[in-house]
């Protein structure tokens, strides 16, 4: 787990969403998984894109991937960001297609490349957990 360096805008909280956010704390990111075909969906959403069923329920993901792409940040866009940092599609390895939206951290951003293994990690704001990922 890290500590924020400066002062994100936090989601909102509701039934929807609050497994996924809340979820680090217990050092797991759940994701919502079909109970009728098996498929991962991110982000959560009312029926499964597979079969259409609406028997989702949020479950563990092994929290391990690769880096699909990313950009390397230069610029501040928030009072006590430093730059640089990196934002990354990071693809989980439950599932093709399945792939979050994060912050590379823990590695000079440098050195952060297409395909390199990654794990979550969390970094805790008020009540909401951070999935961020840093090298596997």
């Amino acid at each position: 787990m890290t500590t924020p360096t400066y002062q994100r805008t936090l989601p909102l909280l509701d039934d929807s969403n609050r497994f996924f956010w809340t979820s680090g704390a217990e050092g797991e990111l759940r994701l919502m998984r079909c109970q009728e075909c098996g498929h991962w969906l991110h982000p959560p959403g009312p029926l499964c894109p597979v079969c259409r069923s609406e028997r989702l329920a949020a479950e563990a993901v092994s929290g391990l991937g690769s880096i699909e792409t990313y950009t390397l940040n230069m610029r501040s866009w928030g009072p006590g960001l430093e730059v640089p940092y990196v934002v990354a599609i990071v693809h989980l390895d439950e599932q093709p297609g399945l792939r979050l939206t994060t912050n590379i951290v823990g590695i000079p951003a440098s050195d952060v490349r297409i395909g390199m293994r990654v794990r979550v990690t969390f970094e805790r704001d008020e009540d909401v957990w951070l999935p961020l990922f840093t090298p596997a």
